[in-house]
């Protein structure tokens, strides 16, 4: 985009505003325009200058501070969303009946752009009358809200009131940013690691959690998308934080997920095939487990190739339709790079993502690095960071690829 978007960050008098760093460093790394306004009593958590330094413009916590025109004006004006975070209970009540007494507030008054609450006040303070009251009153007027959580607080006690962990208050804000980019439109994305079996309690399986697969999947979701998820034995816990916008299909093995693919694709405008799929299957399968004899010594295993799901979809793809896939390489960045390429040569989707893996890289809850490639092995994006962030600026590039 020729001029970035404009996003605004307010920042609460709450002990969380030091996680707001983070979210101000990932929305700058997305290619947005932050302006961070903290109120005037948040500057004693974290001070002036580390936002500016953060941000890349001016803070303004007072109304008259800045020299020329009417800076909460051109500032609310220019807004494509606002997230205030950590939003206390003194602010809920401020901005919920219109009280401009500071930068933040006049903005928010004087704004017509989405805007975001993470609150974050001890138990008692969330679960009072008054609090309730007025987050129900910005719910009715639009408002969206990320958390509270459940956890340990900065008093020592325990409940709901944390702020939402900096990867959920960033994927819900990039979301917002990128809403309605996909609307209604149907998308398909695999996630999760397939267990082929060897008898009725043992199977070859891989590492894989989902995770990754699921943040994209939600991404989508937040963008108005239709989204079918097949899901390869993925965590409960983790399926049920998705929207009602996303369908879940379980398919647990190769085979399965090869069949559910292929029938679903043709109704599909995009897929990411995210899944850890296993290249192997046992030849024969015991319908009664496989008993140790020491005897016998050595045990073997007869395996054959599963199916390539992701060329069978590109065999098939129409114009009108786009597919993604991922390339879980191991060895040093170069050496996934090159075979990142080369799967993109042989593959036939539009874009391969290249990510490194490996026992301490690449699955689970970490941070993690991808390179996106066309057909040809050409680079179309890198990045890295949380898998909620990447998620969303993977789905993006997808967008972008279409447009």
């Amino acid at each position: 985009m020729s001029k970035r978007r404009r996003v605004i960050i307010g920042v609460g008098a709450g002990i969380a505003a030091y996680k707001t760093t983070n979210v101000v460093r990932a929305l700058v790394k997305s290619g947005f325009d932050a302006w961070v306004i903290p109120t005037p009593a948040s500057l004693k958590m974290v001070g002036e200058v580390t936002w500016r330094a953060l941000s890349g413009n001016p803070v303004y916590s007072q109304v008259d501070e800045p020299k020329s025109g009417v800076g909460h004006i051109e500032l609310a004006r220019d807004a494509s969303a606002i997230l205030v975070a950590p939003a206390t209970a003194d602010l809920l009540a401020r901005i919920a009946h219109g009280i401009a007494d500071d930068m933040l507030s006049n903005v928010i008054l004087a704004a017509n752009c989405p805007l975001l609450l993470a609150p974050a006040m001890h138990t008692n303070m969330w679960e009072n009358a008054a609090t309730r009251e007025n987050v129900q009153i910005l719910r009715q007027r639009g408002a969206r809200f990320v958390g509270p959580v459940a956890g340990a607080l900065s008093s020592g006690d325990q409940g709901i009131g944390r702020m939402a962990a900096e990867d959920d208050v960033i994927s819900q804000m990039l979301g917002i940013l990128d809403s309605g980019t996909w609307n209604d439109q149907q998308v398909m994305v695999s996630a999760g690691g397939t267990r082929e079996p060897l008898d009725p309690v043992r199977f070859l399986g891989n590492r894989s959690s989902g995770r990754f697969g699921v943040e994209i999947a939600r991404q989508f979701a937040l963008q108005g998308a239709n989204v079918t998820l097949l899901a390869a034995n993925i965590d409960s816990a983790l399926l049920a934080s998705l929207s009602e916008k996303v369908a879940v299909i379980s398919t647990p093995t190769a085979a399965q997920m090869h069949r559910v693919a292929l029938e679903l694709f043709p109704k599909m405008q995009a897929a990411v095939m995210a899944a850890a799929v296993a290249d192997y299957q046992p030849v024969e399968f015991q319908s009664q487990k496989i008993k140790k004899t020491m005897e016998k010594g050595e045990f073997s295993l007869r395996l054959r190739p599963t199916a390539d799901i992701l060329a069978d979809l590109a065999a098939k793809k129409h114009d009108n339709q786009f597919l993604a896939g991922f390339a879980a390489e191991t060895g040093s960045w170069d050496q996934v790079v090159q075979l990142g390429r080369e799967k993109a040569r042989r593959k036939g989707a539009d874009i391969i993502f290249i990510n490194q893996v490996g026992e301490s890289s690449g699955f689970g809850d970490v941070t993690t690095r991808v390179k996106a490639v066309d057909q040809q092995g050409r680079e179309i994006g890198q990045f890295a960071g949380a898998k909620t962030q990447i998620a969303g600026q993977i789905v993006a590039l997808i967008r972008q690829q279409i447009s």
